[in-house]
């Protein structure tokens, strides 16, 4: 035998022992729960079979009632009376369903003269809606319905709780029990005791699998019990039950020895030792492979890998997504194999013959497709090395190309519905024909998959050529609008390509025109020199600390704080720029306001609203005076709203902490005077005109994360209403009076 031959049965032989020892792995996850926890007898299933026994034992031994002292301990509450009574509607209602109820037939009745039946069904009626009426007019009468109706639900359980005794029976061959009632004396056992014998004879380690204090069980199981697995449900019956008097019972409940093998508690507990036994042994056994095929790694039988290099060419032609798609095929076939090992492994099968020929098989299966993945895996770990390759393969895959292809397609979005309608005739047409096909006895998977191979690639063609299309036609676009852009990309021969290199000449004509004539211009304002200082701030900040981040070894702490103040200056900054362009727009007028009718008191109390949590959690105490009537005034609401929102918003930074801010809407003299009253937290210059300024702020040393433009903006706005925005000061005390035209 060659070596090359003989590493590849070394190789099988690793491959195999991996695929052994990670099943066995596996079933820890599968099956650890269930064997790993203790012995049977702290299992799941043995509580199960004991809640059953213990739910039976009450019913038939502990609080075992005769059917009739049952029916006489039946009770009736107001509220079930009334619930009978009201069932289905009221007194009139009730009548009336009963009318038109018989009413068809009656009249069925009289015209076809049928004077017996007309008598029958009138006296049904007549009976019924007596009945009804009594149940108005007397709870006894309607107690003695309820009463007959619970006892014939007691009968019904009576009925169906003989045919559970069997399954009593049953496991009372098994649970053997002996328990004695403090109170009277009386003892409940299914142990055959002789003269001079006592329960210890029987309840000890010698003849019991396992015995436990019925003072540990009788805490977690009454009659809440009752379900469909263990006993007949029946409301009534659980009812009367439950509101027995506990009995104070003492003693010990086991598992006997002695009790048949074909019994099922029995046999439940066999099968369990013989699945704990096999998942342990197949454990160690795993872990034994694992071992095992480490020191055969170390004869390289893993250089068999190398044979498959020359499927890489090969597989790295796959896109991307598809492979990903393959592995993970791989991966989920690879868990299924390694879970019918696990399970051939752990339960018990009487024909030995079967169980070796699925676990061979499932074995062979996971062993190759344990190497099938390992291959992938390999192959895809080159990207780690190539990274431009990884990206690369990742535009070429399909989804991206598809998602291109389409979106390409929809930039002119009506030859993209005209694809899409004849994409969708052609599909329904071939549908039909599969249809027809099937019909007349044809293959109709076959065809499908043969349309699906073929209609994909066509699909992706077309869109491809859409969407070049319609980048023609857009650079077209853009040139004809005069903006010059980039050269069209010129793909092949065909007509739309030489219409893209045309337009190129054109664009490339255009642009050396337009060089030739363009005149360099520059945008000088003096917001400049206003703005210079707080945009330097941050931005400063922003470079500094990103300069810090590079430092090499620095702490987690450190990159965390610095991440956190990078984030908050860009903030910053953004809220900067955002109110310099919009102050830009107000100061220069080039904006439009759509006026309409406003109500100013509630347009207040929508921007309080919004500031309702910062106003709660603040120390300030809040004081608003408003007429109890609508005021209106013809403006523009959002952009009146912003005033509101900018001077709540100074309010919130710069009053002075627990004190009040006044807020007051008045009518003066065909006038809306609205006014906001608080006391600084900073000492105000006497310049007032200077908070008007853009970037100016009431606090010099600029403590506060405002733009500055606050009142800037908000003046404007009320500028641009024709209106007045005034502030006075008076020491500490700062206020702002918006004045504008009441609508009559």
């Amino acid at each position: 035998m060659d070596i090359k031959s003989k590493s590849k049965y070394l190789f099988a032989a690793w491959v195999l022992l991996i695929a052994f020892g990670l099943s066995g792995l596996f079933s820890v996850l599968t099956n650890g729960s269930r064997f790993m926890h203790g012995d049977y007898f702290d299992s799941d299933e043995y509580n199960s079979q004991m809640d059953q026994f213990i739910a039976m034992l009450n019913v038939y031994e502990l609080y075992e009632m005769p059917k009739e002292e049952m029916k006489k301990q039946i009770t009736v509450s107001d509220e079930e009376i009334e619930e009978h009574r009201t069932r289905y509607g009221n007194l009139s209602d009730q009548i009336s369903n009963i009318g038109m109820q018989y009413e068809d037939q009656i009249q069925a009745a009289i015209d076809s003269e049928n004077k017996a039946a007309e008598e029958v069904l009138k006296k049904e009626r007549d009976e019924k809606i007596a009945d009804i009426t009594e149940n108005f007019n007397s709870d006894e009468y309607v107690r003695a319905k309820i009463v007959k109706e619970k006892e014939k639900k007691i009968d019904d359980f009576y009925q169906r709780l003989g045919a559970y005794r069997s399954n009593f029976n049953n496991l009372g061959n098994a649970f053997k029990y002996y328990l004695k009632d403090n109170t009277t004396g009386e003892v409940i056992t299914n142990l055959n005791l002789a003269k001079g014998e006592s329960a210890s004879d029987y309840m000890n380690k010698k003849d019991m699998y396992y015995v436990v204090d019925y003072a540990g069980l009788e805490k977690n199981y009454l009659f809440s019990g009752y379900n469909e697995n263990f006993l007949p449900y029946n409301e009534v019956a659980e009812t009367i039950l439950e509101n027995q008097k506990d009995r104070d019972l003492s003693g010990q409940i086991g598992l006997s020895k002695h009790a048949s093998e074909k019994n099922i508690a029995i046999m439940n507990y066999q099968d369990y030792q013989k699945g704990q036994k096999l998942f342990f042994g197949y454990l160690l056994s795993s872990i034994a492979a694992l071992i095992v095929s480490y020191f055969l790694a170390k004869r390289k039988p893993a250089t068999v890998f190398g044979s498959f290099d020359q499927w890489k060419s090969f597989y790295g032609r796959i896109p991307l997504d598809v492979r990903a798609v393959l592995l993970l095929t791989t991966v989920f076939f690879l868990l299924l194999s390694m879970t019918l090992i696990s399970e051939q492994f752990v339960y018990y099968h009487s024909n030995v013959f079967a169980t070796l020929t699925e676990l061979i098989i499932s074995l062979v299966a996971a062993a190759a497709l344990l190497a099938f993945g390992w291959i992938q895996l390999r192959f895809l770990s080159d990207y780690r090395k190539d990274w431009p390759k990884l990206k690369e393969d990742l535009n070429n895959s399909l989804l991206v190309k598809s998602y291109h292809a389409i979106l390409d397609a929809f930039i002119i979005k009506s030859i993209g519905f005209q694809l899409l309608v004849i994409l969708g005739i052609a599909f329904m047409m071939g549908m039909l024909l599969v249809a027809v096909l099937a019909a007349g006895g044809g293959e109709v998977i076959v065809i499908a998959f043969i349309i699906g191979v073929i209609s994909l690639p066509i699909f992706i063609m077309v869109m491809r050529k859409a969407g070049y299309l319609n980048k023609v036609m857009k650079h077209t676009e853009e040139l004809a609008a005069g903006n010059l852009g980039a050269d069209i990309p010129v793909k092949g021969i065909s007509a739309i390509a030489r219409h893209a290199a045309n337009i190129n000449d054109l664009r490339t004509a255009v642009n050396v025109s337009n060089k030739e004539q363009a005149k360099s211009e520059r945008l000088k304002t003096e917001l400049i020199t206003n703005v210079s200082h707080d945009l330097r701030t941050p931005l400063t900040s922003i470079i500094t600390y990103t300069e810090l981040l590079k430092t090499p070894d620095l702490a987690p702490e450190d990159r965390e704080s610095y991440l956190e103040i990078l984030d908050r200056k860009s903030k910053r900054l953004k809220v900067l720029i955002d109110d310099l362009f919009e102050a830009t727009k107000m100061a220069s007028g080039n904006i439009e306001l759509h006026k309409e009718k406003v109500d100013l008191n509630q347009l207040l109390q929508q921007a309080l609203a919004e500031h309702n949590e910062a106003l709660s959690q603040s120390s300030l105490q809040l004081r608003v005076s408003q007429p109890d009537h609508p005021v209106y005034a013809f403006v523009d609401g959002q952009k009146l709203w912003r005033v509101f929102d900018n001077l709540i918003g100074n309010i919130l930074k710069y009053a002075l902490e627990n004190t009040r801010v006044y807020i007051s809407v008045k009518e003066e003299r065909n006038q809306v005077v609205l006014t906001f009253k608080n006391i600084t937290k900073y000492e105000l210059g006497e310049d007032l005109d200077e908070l008007f300024e853009r970037f100016k702020r009431g606090d010099q040393s600029r403590h506060t994360e405002g733009s500055g433009l606050g009142l800037a903006i908000a003046k404007s706005i009320v500028d641009l209403h024709e209106g007045t925005l005034d502030i006075e000061v008076d020491g500490d005390l700062f206020k702002v009076k918006v004045i504008l035209e009441q609508l009559n």
